[in-house]
Order: C-alpha cells, then sequence, then structure tokens
C-alpha cells in the first residue's frame, strides 16, 4: 500500500529495530486512543506520556544520534528511516511531530560543529530522553538571522555573557540544551552556543502558542558562557543556521502526509457510509471527483518526499541537488497538504468541525506546516536561483536508486558553505518524462516545453526579477515541473501503475493551467509572455476507463479499511 495503514503496518524495513521502533510507536497511540488524544489537545496537556515513552524505548537516541556519538549499534541518523517515523507520529497529531522536528533543528548546530565535549553530553541526553530546541528566532525579526540581537559579550578567559531574547522557540521550556544564535558585541560576529533552561539566567517567559507544544518565548539575562559551550563561531555559524534549516524544513512534507493520510481515511469513512436523498454520499459525481483529487494529491505527496530522501542520502559536495528537492517538499508538499484538506473538508462539511474526530485538529494544524521553517513565498524566492541551470545547464550525474541502506547520513552535518546556489547542477529532468507513454505525462511535456520557450524568448526582465509577486507565479510552474519529475522518478522504482499515474498527472495538468493563468494576470507580464501563458493552459485528456479504475480500485477500496481505536 502506499499510504500509511497503521492496521496493516507490513512495510519493509532493513533490520529488526527500526520495525521494532514503528511498530511500537502504532501501539502506543493506538492503545492511547482517539478520545485521550482530543481530550489531550482540546485541554491543551503537556505531552508527557509520549515522551515517557520516547525515553523509555530510546526511540529519539536511536534515530537522532549519528552512530559514531553512540555505543548502540542501531543508532544512526537515518533519514529514510527518520520519514517513517515523521509520517507515523504526524497521523497521530501535529503536537507529537512538532517535539521531534524542533529536537531534531536544535541537534543540526550541535552534529554540525567541532565541539566533541558538547556532542557526547548530546549522545548522553537523548539516551536519558532530552529533547532539543533551536534558539534561532526572535520576535522582532524572525528567522532573519543578519538583525539577530541575542548578543554574546567576552570577558575574558573564554568566557562570555550573554544577553537577548528570543521566540517562536519549540521545547524551550524543558531542552536538554537549545542551541542558542548570536553576535558576539563589537565585533558582529555570528556564534552558536548551548542554553540550559534549569540555569536562573534563564528566563523562561511564555508559550507564545495557545497549543500542546511549548513554543517559548524566553530571555537571557548576564547568562554565562564559557568556549567550552560555543559550537561555532564566524561565517561558518551562518552556514550552520542555514544549513539546519535546509535539513530540518524536509520534514514539514511528511508532517503533511501523515495528517492527510488519517483525515483521508476518516473523510471516506464518513462520507462513503452517508445517505443523502436515496444516494451514498460517494455516489455524488462531484463527490467522486473531489476524493479522486485529493487521493491523487496524497499519493504524489509522498512519492516526491520518498525520492527527495534518495537525493539527501546521497549528496556530497560535488551533488547538492537536494537543496532544490528539500525546498520543494517544503514548499510544494505542505501546500498541497492544503488543498487535500481543503476537498475533503468540502464533501464532510460540517462533520470536520466535530471536536471528537481528528479532522478537527487537521483542518487546524495542516495550515501551520507551510508557514514554519521559512513560508512559502521564502522557499519559491530558493527555488527560482535554480531555474536556469534546472532548464538549460544539465550535468551528468550516476542515476540513484532507492537508498534504504542502514547508515548514518553524515554530509548532511558537513554540507560546507551555504552559498552557490546558482551554480548548482542537476541531471536532464527530460530523462524520465520520456520513459512513460502515458496521456497525460505527454501533455505535461508539452506545456513544460512552453514554459520552456517563454524563458529563453520572453525572458522576464530586470525589473520582473525584482518582482517578487511575478516571480512567485513563475516559481509555482517551475516547482510543479520538479515535482513532476520526482514524482515520475518514485513512481518507476515503486512500478506504480500506469493509470494512477495518468490520473495524478490529470490533476497536475489543471494545476498547470491554473498557475499559468495567474502568470498572465500578473500586472508586469508583457503581451509576448502572455501569449505564452495561454499556450501553456490544456485540457487533461480525459479517460472514463481509467477514471473509474482509480475510484473503484484505489480510492473507494479505502473504505472501512482503518478507523482508529477509540
Amino acid at each position: 500500500m502506499i499510504l500509511l495503514n497503521p492496521k496493516k503496518h507490513v512495510r519493509k524495513y532493513s533490520d529488526n529495530k527500526s520495525r521494532d521502533i514503528m511498530l511500537k510507536t502504532i501501539e502506543f497511540f493506538e492503545n492511547k486512543g482517539l478520545r485521550s488524544i482530543k481530550d489531550d489537545d482540546h485541554k491543551r496537556v503537556w505531552y508527557r506520556e509520549y515522551l515517557d515513552f520516547i525515553k523509555e524505548n530510546k526511540i529519539f537516541a536511536t534515530l537522532l544520534t549519528p552512530s559514531k556519538y553512540s555505543d548502540d549499534p542501531d543508532a544512526r541518523w537515518d533519514t529514510y528511516r527518520n520519514c517513517e517515523f515523521n509520517e507515523i507520529i504526524a497521523f497521530y497529531g501535529l503536537a507529537y511531530w512538532y517535539t521531534w522536528q524542533v529536537t531534531i533543528l536544535g541537534l543540526g548546530p550541535i552534529w554540525m560543529s567541532k565541539n566533541e565535549g558538547i556532542k557526547k553530553k548530546a549522545a548522553k541526553a537523548l539516551k536519558e530522553g532530552g529533547i532539543f530546541a533551536f534558539g534561532l528566532s526572535e520576535r522582532d525579526h524572525g528567522a532573519d538571522v543578519y538583525s539577530t540581537e541575542m548578543t554574546l559579550t567576552p570577558k575574558g578567559e573564554g568566557r562570555y555573557v550573554a544577553n537577548g531574547e528570543k521566540y517562536y522557540i519549540g521545547n524551550g521550556n524543558e531542552a536538554a540544551m537549545v542551541s542558542t544564535f548570536a553576535k558576539i558585541a563589537g565585533t558582529g560576529e555570528y556564534a552558536f552556543f548551548v542554553a540550559n533552561f534549569k540555569r536562573p539566567e534563564y528566563e523562561l517567559k511564555k508559550n507564545v502558542c495557545d497549543s500542546q507544544n511549548y513554543v517559548a518565548n524566553y530571555v537571557l539575562h548576564d547568562y554565562p558562557v564559557t568556549d567550552a559551550e560555543i559550537l561555532v563561531r564566524g561565517d561558518e555559524a551562518l552556514h550552520t543556521a542555514l544549513n539546519t534549516v535546509n535539513v530540518g524544513k524536509y520534514n514539514l512534507g511528511w508532517a503533511s502526509i501523515g495528517i492527510c493520510t488519517h483525515a483521508f481515511y476518516e473523510a471516506i469513512n464518513h462520507a462513503a457510509n452517508r445517505v443523502l436523498y436515496g444516494m451514498h454520499v460517494t455516489d455524488f459525481p462531484h463527490v467522486k471527483q473531489m476524493f479522486t483529487d485529493a487521493y491523487c494529491r496524497l499519493v504524489a505527496m509522498k512519492l516526491v518526499a520518498l525520492r527527495t530522501s534518495d537525493y539527501q542520502r546521497t549528496a556530497s559536495i560535488d551533488d547538492r541537488r537536494y537543496l532544490l528537492y528539500n525546498p520543494v517538499v517544503k514548499m510544494k508538499v505542505t501546500s498541497q497538504g492544503e488543498d487535500v484538506i481543503t476537498t475533503l473538508w468540502d464533501v464532510i462539511a460540517a462533520k470536520g468541525f466535530e471536536k471528537d474526530t481528528y479532522f478537527e485538529m487537521a483542518a487546524r494544524d495542516i495550515r501551520a506546516l507551510p508557514r514554519l521553517e521559512g513560508t512559502v513565498h521564502v522557499n519559491i524566492a530558493l527555488i527560482v536561483k535554480f531555474m536556469d541551470n534546472y532548464f538549460f545547464n544539465p550535468g551528468k550525474f550516476p542515476e540513484i536508486g532507492k537508498i534504504m541502506h542502514t547508515r548514518s547520513d553524515e554530509f548532511l552535518f558537513n554540507q560546507g558553505p551555504a552559498r552557490g546556489l546558482g551554480r548548482i547542477q542537476f541531471h536532464d529532468y527530460r530523462h524520465v518524462f520520456d520513459q512513460f507513454d502515458i496521456p497525460n505525462v505527454k501533455v505535461f511535456q508539452e506545456q513544460i516545453e512552453v514554459f520552456k520557450q517563454f524563458l529563453a524568448t520572453a525572458t522576464p526582465d530586470d525589473e520582473q526579477k525584482k518582482d517578487i509577486d511575478f516571480l512567485m507565479s513563475l516559481g509555482e510552474i517551475f516547482t510543479l515541473v520538479v515535482y513532476g519529475q520526482l514524482m515520475l522518478e518514485e513512481a518507476r522504482l515503486q512500478e506504480l501503475e500506469a493509470d494512477l499515474i495518468d490520473q495524478i498527472f490529470d490533476v497536475m495538468v489543471r494545476d498547470f493551467s491554473r498557475f499559468a493563468v495567474g502568470l498572465y494576470g500578473k500586472q508586469s507580464s508583457t503581451p509576448e509572455q502572455m501569449e505564452y501563458c495561454l499556450k501553456m493552459i490544456r485540457k487533461s485528456a480525459a479517460d472514463k476507463r481509467r477514471y473509474e479504475n482509480i475510484w473503484t480500485n484505489h480510492v473507494h477500496a479505502l473504505k472501512d479499511t482503518y478507523a482508529m481505536n477509540e
């Protein structure tokens, strides 16, 4: 099965420990039950029970400790395995995923540093059940690292005092270490150091969100820091901040996948068993179409996220393609998640508001993911930097298969300077498209070629390149092309049914046309550009047999296959 079904979890794992972690996690949540999860959510209960489970089974220690820092033979930072855990915990609730996500962010500067003493302490804290935090954002500046006001003032003999305030810092109430970004007073030099919430100079002001998570606002008042607590300094600290986000943002796509999958089961169960006007709700043609579109979007989300993990795991200083694919997952998979939930909500209507449903949480939480670790527009602005090389200057790379090996992904913590994005090359995207003789894939290819001609002959001028609103529309189309490439690569590895691929691209052709209309309507678009936009608008290739096959054997077939234990 493509989608996660905790009641039939029969996935392949490369080792028994990984399987044990996933099955135990599923068992924990199914035993806890939906009613208890919802009660905790409504009462904003800190998830001590969950963290105790993580501690007892050393789950974060196993999944988030690079092998060289652990005596456990099963411990490693394995992106593929972490994807599985991402999906499972988000399936049961975003709160459980969030404490994991900010722990990953907090560990990023630690594992990327050369401070071996802190690394050993972090490994020990993980083994003891510790969680971590990433002290980057500030109230007035968000994640604008250049404007950070947290300062380290030198006091001589390797001693400093830290002063400043951080905001939006998940786990800031209990983190074993808070990786805190600052500038050194008098020099403007960047630095990361670790802080501890137990010290009296660490003031925990409040939780800035009304949720189970503790999203901290904390202040450091002459907080003592020594050289032994500094992780990294100078430009390397700036690159560490950006590289940590590069790794962490990818996980947000998996959170969307987990949430949407659970919500889909709940929605199809409700609609397929509900009779209105003498018909099951799922017999209405528009409902069938909405469920089919939502299913296709969800499957594509998962295929793209899976394929991107392969590029992360094989990355090197000479192959940084993941720096495009990660923000595509962050921006596109999460925004597709919003589309999935909105479509399902249009079907189940008032049911989506009921306090006893998982959907009530999903409808609220799915909105957060495109807006964390850099908003959609920030990630599109990043993505368009790769566009010229992607289309017009491909490189040669060995073909990458499915990477499920039991190894630590060490390069993620040795990425080097976060610069030179415009020089990164990619393999020729056309290769994978040419392998599929499928109607809607062919239509999509034709749209791509028109877009490529747009870029080559109606090239945006200097003013348009400065117009973020114009670039957003341009970036949406480019992102869709990359999304299609990654989706097809994974579909080939999974040997996905041709009808399902065709139906997914039925949706993507319509999306391409919609984005072309948006670009056409921009105030600065020229007559020549508008003409190309009109040529991008295409009708999907319809096939009644294909559509009924996907509806009957993929979508409606999910009815009553999963419901969470009460």
